[in-house]
This record gives C-alpha cells, sequence and structure tokens, in this order.
C-alpha cells in the first residue's frame, strides 16, 4: 500500500472580505451594519475540508483587517511570517487578504520574498455570508497552487476565479464581480481545471529586490487628466515625497503646458511615467510633441514599461529605500518593465 505525503503549507491570514460576515441591520440611518472582518485563519480552513486532502496547512492569524486599512509594515510582517514558515520546514505559503488592495500588497511581497517556495495571495470577492461566497473555493485554489511542485520559482502568485496571476500584471478590474481580477495584455499565466493547476508558462522570475519593504519613503502618484494645469506636480517637492510616478495620457505624454513643471519636478526628485490606460507598454520613440514621451525621457523621466502607476510606485520606493542611484533605477524599470523573465530563477 502506498502512502502518500502531503505537503506543509503555512497559512497567513490578515482579514478582508473572505473573512468577513454581515452584522445584518442596525439602528443607524442606513440601517444597515454591513460585512467586517471576523473569520479567524483555523475557522476559514475548517471551513474547506477539502484542502485536508490536498496539504498539511498550518494557520496563523496576523490581523483581522479590511484591506485598505493594510500598510507597508503589514506587508513586512507578512513576509518574515513566511520566511519562518518556510524555514521551519513548511513547502509554500498561502496568504489572504481583502481585495482592494490584493494587485500592491501581492506586488511588494514579490520584490522582498527571497525564496523559491511558492507565496500564493488570494482573497474573496463575496463575504462569507452572501450567496455564493467564492472565499473558500478562493482558498482551496491558492492551497491547490502552493502545494504544487510547478509552482515553485515563480514567486508571488495571486489566485482567485481559478486563475493564477503573477503579481507584476494582476489588477483588480471590478468593483464586485468574481473575475475582478485579470492581467491585461498578458492573461494569467495558469488556470485550474478540475482542482488541478495547470501553468501555461515555464518557472521563472526576477530576483526580489530586497528583505525589507518597511518603512519605505513616500513617493507620490499623479494622473493626469484633461486640462491638468500641472499645480500638483508643482507642489510635490514641498510635501516631502522623495520620487513620483506619472500616469500619462496613452503612451505616456502630457499637456504641453505641464512640460515645465515635469521638468522641474525630474530635476529635484526621480519620477517615473508610467500610463494611464492600464495595459500595454509605455512608449519610449514614437511622439515627438512638447509632453510626448520623446520630450519626457530626453528631460529624465523613466520610463515604466508595463507596470501601471500602483506598481510603478512600489518599485521605486523599494529603491529609493535602498538609496539607489539614477542609472539603477533606470535598469530595475527597464528590466522588470518588460514583464516577468522566463529565467530568473531564484
Amino acid at each position: 500500500m502506498t502512502v502518500v505525503t502531503l505537503p506543509r503549507l503555512a497559512y497567513l491570514a490578515l482579514g478582508g472580505t473572505i473573512a468577513s460576515v454581515d452584522e445584518g441591520t442596525t439602528g443607524s440611518a442606513t440601517g444597515r451594519a454591513g460585512a467586517v472582518p471576523r473569520i479567524t485563519a483555523a475557522d476559514l480552513v475548517g471551513g474547506v475540508p477539502a484542502i485536508a486532502d490536498i496539504a498539511h496547512v498550518e494557520a496563523h492569524q496576523l490581523g483581522l483587517l479590511p484591506s485598505p486599512s493594510l500598510g507597508f509594515d503589514d506587508v513586512q510582517r507578512t513576509l518574515d511570517a513566511a520566511r519562518e514558515a518556510v524555514a521551519t520546514g513548511s513547502s509554500g505559503v498561502v496568504v489572504s487578504q481583502g481585495t482592494d488592495t490584493i494587485e500592491e500588497t501581492a506586488y511588494l511581497l514579490d520584490l522582498g520574498w527571497d525564496r523559491p517556495e511558492p507565496l500564493v495571495v488570494t482573497g474573496a470577492m463575496r463575504h462569507a455570508s452572501a450567496p455564493g461566497a467564492d472565499g473558500p473555493a478562493n482558498l482551496l485554489a491558492a492551497v491547490a497552487v502552493a502545494a504544487d511542485p510547478a509552482a515553485v520559482g515563480r514567486g508571488v502568485l495571486v489566485v482567485l476565479n481559478d486563475e493564477v496571476h503573477t503579481a507584476a500584471s494582476v489588477r483588480k478590474t471590478h468593483t464586485s464581480s468574481t473575475g475582478a481580477f485579470t492581467s491585461p495584455g498578458t492573461g494569467p499565466v495558469g488556470l485550474l481545471t478540475e482542482g488541478t493547476p495547470r501553468f501555461r508558462t515555464p518557472a521563472g522570475r526576477f530576483p526580489a529586490l530586497t528583505r525589507r519593504v518597511a518603512p519605505l519613503p513616500p513617493v507620490a502618484l499623479h494622473r493626469v487628466t484633461l486640462a491638468d494645469d500641472g499645480r500638483v506636480l508643482s507642489a510635490l517637492d514641498g510635501l516631502g515625497y522623495r520620487g513620483a510616478v506619472i500616469e500619462g495620457f496613452g503612451g505616456g505624454h502630457v499637456a504641453g503646458h505641464t512640460v515645465d513643471a515635469v521638468r522641474a519636478l525630474a530635476a529635484r526628485m526621480p519620477v517615473v511615467l508610467a500610463s494611464r490606460t492600464g495595459a500595454g507598454e509605455t512608449l519610449t520613440s514614437t511622439y515627438g510633441f512638447p509632453g510626448g514621451e520623446i520630450d519626457l525621457l530626453r528631460s529624465g523621466l523613466v520610463p515604466a514599461g508595463r507596470l501601471d502607476g500602483l506598481k510603478a510606485r512600489l518599485l521605486l520606493a523599494t529603491l529609493l529605500a535602498q538609496d539607489a542611484p539614477p542609472d539603477r533605477i533606470h535598469r530595475e524599470f527597464a528590466a522588470r518593465g518588460r514583464g516577468t523573465p522566463r529565467a530568473h530563477h531564484t
């Protein structure tokens, strides 16, 4: 008789919708108390019996917060707990949290995750009291991915709705749909079929940048808009920011009348040029009008490539925390802005 040895995984829970229940009605003006995080990590795992057929999961409660309240320190605590787990025998780690900030926390985790073991982030779009709650299925899928040897060497992955996304590409693109998470321009790197992960790409990742993702220096994120007069850009230096990311129009453009403000800002701090479109790479050599990408890059701005403004902000802040010189900032964005490589194993 063959004895199957199941992998050992650590489960780190931070709260969020996956841990939330509707507390019903109140005497307030709205009459609704709404859903709030209440369910513990142990109860979440215990509520999905099929997990026990995949792995031995040790549940750890790191917090019971809605994800808008998470900060860099929470990401660092998660990294420290994940490292401790794999150092003491876990072959992978699952993290659950609210979905509002997953695209940011997962990328910051990836910048700091220096281990080959899978670190898989999941959550839910429907709270546990809602009909069709997706939390149990997402947690089961995340455990299946973290337990799969094919997930080794891929860095941080995000698993929801039976899809596997890289931390660098995933975005939340809908307010409430269970299919809210997508990877614009690339699609998921894997899918789960009948509970089994199927990866579409070879394992590979960029190396971690640091073991410390907190504290990070303040980096501003500014999205340009029609008739933007540039006054926000002119104020950033006086507000104590160490760097800035500008989400430009289209392929990376600003209005001609704001070019002077952009140039002045780039003379005082590193400025990264991303696109507000949400998909595709920033251009580098197509448009030559004042405020076009050729003009802006000539003024010292750093092209973000495929990275959107949210992720570009985190990458720039992580580099500034290391006092990275301008040439290194350019190199890191040039490499990481192209997407996940095929042959950068941890």
